[in-house]
C-alpha cells in the first residue's frame, strides 16, 4: 500500500490591529476673524523678475495689465524657450519634458481663445512672438 502524503494544516490568523498613537496636543495659534491665517503665516507674493517685468511692459494691453491673454502667452513662450534649451542639454529629463508639454498646451488654449475672441489681436501676438499654427 502506498504511503499517504501528509499535509500540514495552516491556520490563518488575523493581523494584529495597530494600536492608536498617542494624540498630540493641538498647537495653539492666535485666531483671526474670518478664519484667515495669522499675519506671520500669510503668504506674500514675490516681486516679478526684471525679465518678466520687461515682457509684461512689452505685451500689456493697458496700464497695470498682467493677466491679458497677450501677456500670458508671451510669458509662457519665454518659459517654453528656457525649457527647450534645458532639454537640449538634458535630453533624458522626462519630468521637465512633461512640464513643457503642459505649458505648450496652456499656451495653445490661450491662443485659441484669443483667436475666437479677436482675430486681429491673435495675429498681432503671433507675429510678435514668431508663432505659427
Amino acid at each position: 500500500m502506498p504511503k499517504a502524503a501528509s499535509r500540514k494544516k495552516t491556520v490563518k490568523t488575523k493581523p494584529q490591529a495597530a494600536k492608536p498613537a498617542a494624540k498630540a496636543a493641538p498647537k495653539k495659534t492666535k485666531q483671526v476673524k474670518g478664519g484667515a491665517k495669522p499675519p506671520e503665516q500669510a503668504a506674500t507674493q514675490p516681486a516679478p523678475s526684471e525679465e518678466k517685468k520687461e515682457i509684461i511692459e512689452q505685451f500689456r494691453v493697458k496700464e497695470g495689465d498682467t493677466g491679458s491673454p497677450e501677456v500670458q502667452v508671451a510669458l509662457l513662450t519665454k518659459r517654453i524657450e528656457k525649457l527647450v534649451g534645458h532639454l537640449k542639454s538634458n535630453p533624458s529629463d522626462n519630468h521637465s519634458r512633461r512640464g513643457l508639454l503642459g505649458i505648450v498646451s496652456k499656451r495653445r488654449r490661450l491662443l485659441n481663445y484669443l483667436e475666437k475672441r479677436d482675430s486681429k489681436r491673435y495675429k498681432e501676438i503671433s507675429q510678435k512672438l514668431g508663432l505659427g499654427k
